[in-house]
């Protein structure tokens, strides 16, 4: 298992729950802009929802190659996850937002769902429930955001 000091844990935390205040923002602006800037509004919140879930795929390159030079075959399950949900959340955005919005929502939760698998394996297992806390919030969001159109 990896070990953190304090401080770099705590700046973990504070990045990491930091990413939340766009998800919240934009979604509660849905509700209070005019009609008019809805489409910007939501293109924000779609496109950062793809950039944080695109992230969350990107983690298990990071794993993969942190196996290659521990392992001499390592899981390539992490390498052809990790482009599946930047995959996904590029049509998400492409999507109007009433039906993109909640599939980054879905894969949001997906993305916990396979991490709640694979992370345990990489030493990572420690971060998982302030994972669930910060998907629960954006995925939220999400669907609260798309609930405003």
């Amino acid at each position: 298992m990896t070990k953190y000091t304090d401080h770099t844990r705590r700046w973990i935390q504070v990045f990491s729950y930091a990413g939340l205040l766009p998800f919240v923002l934009l979604a509660a602006l849905m509700w209070l802009v005019t009609e008019e800037l809805h489409p910007f509004v939501a293109l924000a919140l779609a496109g950062y929802g793809a950039v944080i879930v695109s992230f969350l795929g990107g983690i298990h390159w990071g794993i993969g190659f942190k196996n290659t030079t521990t392992m001499h075959n390592a899981p390539l399950q992490n390498f052809a996850w990790g482009i599946v949900p930047s995959l996904l959340a590029w049509v998400a955005v492409t999507m109007p937002a009433y039906a993109g919005l909640p599939l980054l929502a879905l894969l949001l939760l997906l993305c916990y769902w396979v991490d709640q698998t694979t992370w345990p394996a990489a030493g990572l297992k420690q971060w998982l429930p302030m994972r669930l806390k910060i998907t629960a919030v954006a995925s939220l969001s999400c669907l609260l955001g798309a609930a405003a159109t």
